[in-house]
């Protein structure tokens, strides 16, 4: 039962092979080459809130993407948790 349950929640629909993590698209790119600037350079100010705001929205369009065209259930609730935990973090 657990083995049909991994199998179904990482079976990519279109390929039939099992799928936990892909290439990174655009925006998924776009978040990561930010981040790594903000840990390199740590800019200030306006620069910092810049950099943050879109990282923010380029995670929230890879969420939001992966929410709506997951490969399989296990990345459509991985787009919804980063979603979830996104906005999250922008309230506190």
């Amino acid at each position: 039962m657990g083995r049909r349950a991994v199998r179904w929640m990482l079976l990519n629909r279109q390929t039939g092979q099992l799928t936990v993590a892909q290439w990174p698209n655009v925006s998924l790119s776009v978040f990561i080459v930010l981040t790594l600037l903000v840990h390199i350079f740590h800019p200030r100010g306006a620069v910092d809130d810049l950099v943050h705001v879109l990282a923010d929205v380029a995670l929230t369009i890879w969420a939001v993407d992966e929410l709506i065209r997951g490969v399989n259930p296990f990345r459509r609730i991985l787009g919804l948790v980063v979603i979830v935990l996104t906005i999250a973090s922008l309230t506190f």
